[in-house]
């Protein structure tokens, strides 16, 4: 392969050089260059209005510059960029104001454990600290969700197919039907406290229960707040660590910093990490309430546990975080896209709107084939989008937190009409 043949075919590469494990670039065929705020340019020079968001890792959009700014000036000091688990002044003040900014205004008493790099990182490290602090090993989890695909978190996460691809038993997670989803509401924490009160159930008192507090990948669902807390009481009563992941629903992406605020509950341990940093770099924590942290030293390793340019970036995102500027530009593109979905409904299309994330639900007319020809259409025509949910019926609408509102106008416009001319040529080839 010569330089000449890149050149004239750009994606040629990457087929023939990349594991056939990679899938977003499946469904995006472009060779992305570069990025600023809601707008990616490809090498060919296609601009794309992005509406996913790097899965929620860029909530605040793509090289915010301040957040870019700090980042940069750390580097140029020659500030240190690997450090394992040593303290460092970047360190310290993300867990500083981290503390003071984020945990102690919301009540919550959480220590925090850097774990590595990803998502499921954190996911496996609350089920194991879960495993310890309570000597048990069974969890409870959901129909509809996903923590991440490495051994402990993928036992927790629903998909079939993931599943499957593990090629080993996933064992000790025992899955009960999310509260709401596309069969309806379900007495899910009824159920659960019937098996845990009756001695004749065979059901035994798991470690943990591990939620989402807004299934995302499930098709952004949210867990009803009056269940959460029955669920909360009922972990209480049992001795049961309650695990929230908010992975992909948190840093405000649901309009409250954490998901699980709106219930007014404290979980035992909350996993965070993609938008975390505010940049999308690496970076994975663990916050675990008081009398949970019953690590020893050394219990749970690893490399890459500090990122220090995530250090950096995060309180740079903490910065715009608390500017009512900021705030108020959230809310009013949060109000904007529901509304739009509110006066502009379409026959047979459910909408779930969740601040930044909004549910395009296409299952009952036409499901997965029909939301993959609109998501095949918007790349054409410049709109990132994202298909998920049982059978990848459901358009995901993710934009960063920070798009102007005619940004998520055009953007739901292009939805919107993309939808309406697949069924409309649908109805006429009837």
């Amino acid at each position: 392969m010569n330089r000449t043949a890149l050149a004239a075919d750009p994606i040629q590469v990457f087929q023939d050089r990349e594991s056939g494990v990679r899938s977003y670039c499946r469904t995006y065929p472009a060779v992305l260059r570069s990025a600023t705020g809601s707008t990616v340019t490809a090498q060919d020079g296609m601009e794309y209005l992005d509406f996913f968001a790097g899965a929620g890792a860029l909530n605040y959009g793509h090289n915010h510059d301040h957040i870019k700014q700090q980042v940069l000036s750390y580097l140029a000091a020659d500030g240190v960029v690997h450090a394992l688990d040593f303290h460092t002044s970047a360190k310290s003040e993300f867990l500083d104001r981290f503390g003071r900014e984020v945990l102690e205004p919301r009540g919550l008493r959480h220590r925090v454990q850097f774990c590595g790099s990803t998502g499921t990182d954190a996911v496996e490290a609350a089920l194991k600290l879960a495993r310890k602090h309570t000597g048990r090993s069974k969890v409870i989890a959901f129909s509809g969700s996903y923590h991440g695909v490495s051994r402990g978190s993928l036992a927790a996460t629903s998909d079939l197919t993931l599943r499957k691809a593990a090629g080993v038993p996933l064992d000790e997670v025992t899955f009960l039907p999310f509260p709401v989803g596309p069969g309806g509401r379900f007495a899910t924490v009824e159920l659960l406290e019937r098996f845990l009160s009756d001695e004749m159930s065979g059901v035994e008192a798991p470690a943990a229960v591990l939620l989402e507090a807004v299934q995302m990948e499930g098709g952004v669902y949210r867990f009803p707040h009056a269940d959460l807390r029955r669920l909360r009481a009922l972990c209480d009563t049992h001795g049961i660590v309650l695990i929230v992941d908010e992975i992909q629903a948190g840093c405000g992406r649901t309009g409250t910093f954490f998901a699980f605020e709106a219930a007014g509950i404290i979980p035992d341990l909350i996993t965070v990490s993609k938008s975390i940093s505010g940049l999308g770099l690496p970076m994975s924590i663990l916050l675990i309430r008081e009398g949970f942290d019953a690590w020893d030293a050394g219990d749970h390793p690893g490399t890459f546990r500090g990122n220090q340019l995530a250090f950096v970036a995060a309180c740079a995102a903490l910065d715009l975080w608390q500017t009512p500027a900021f705030t108020a530009a959230m809310r009013a593109g949060a109000e904007l896209m529901c509304r739009f979905w509110t006066e502009h409904a379409l026959p047979g299309v459910q909408v779930r709107c969740e601040g930044h994330a909004v549910g395009v639900d296409l299952s009952a007319v036409g499901g997965g084939i029909l939301a993959g020809e609109v998501v095949r259409e918007l790349f054409d025509r410049g709109l990132i989008v994202e298909a998920t949910g049982r059978g990848n019926a459901v358009l995901k609408l993710m934009p960063a937190l920070n798009t102007s509102l005619d940004a998520l106008r055009r953007g739901c416009e292009l939805v919107h009409d993309a939808i309406r001319s697949h069924l409309t040529i649908r109805e006429e080839g009837e």
